[in-house]
């Protein structure tokens, strides 16, 4: 399958929130999450007022169709991420469209941005995935490790080599 990797553009940004609803990992049997669910602080972080500094996505593209996106934020304040490590490490969300998935487009989006990051001069980036989810497995391949492990999710890091 032929598809660009690029940044995504300004233009863009709102639909972070779509590719942020897609990424909620429902595990077999559960209903999904009602969409309303985007509007807690915890998980508006993801998405609301991307473009700041410290802020980076990547998106694979085909014909002018978003097949999915990766992106990183550095997340302060008083609402943390559900991956959040600290105040220097920025946290990954990826998302990519169902139909899409198993061909290779998540293990390429992330590569890219672990790139991306470690050319920006970051020691290490952090995520939350749920025990259950696949995408677990991805991480674990690539060089992410578990950092906590907590009742339904891993909070994962991955190191930079130095």
């Amino acid at each position: 399958m032929q598809y660009n990797l690029r940044p995504l553009k300004q233009e863009e940004y709102s639909l972070l929130e779509d590719f942020l609803y897609d990424a909620i990992f429902v595990p077999v049997g559960e209903e999904v999450l009602p969409r309303s669910v985007l509007l807690e602080p915890s998980i508006q972080n993801y998405y609301q007022d991307f473009g700041r500094a410290h802020d980076y996505c990547l998106v694979a593209e085909q014909e002018g169709k978003l097949l999915g996106a990766v992106w990183a934020r550095v997340l302060s304040g008083p609402v943390k991420g559900y991956g959040y490590v600290d105040e220097h490490t920025p946290e990954l969300a990826i998302s990519v469209q169902n139909e899409f998935r198993g061909m290779g487009i998540g293990t390429a989006l992330l590569r890219a941005m672990l790139d991306l990051l470690q050319r920006a001069g970051y020691g290490q980036t952090s995520l939350s995935v749920q025990k259950e989810n696949p995408a677990a497995d991805l991480y674990k391949r690539l060089g992410f490790t578990t950092l906590e492990e907590k009742d339904e999710d891993y909070l994962m890091l991955y190191a930079f080599a130095r």
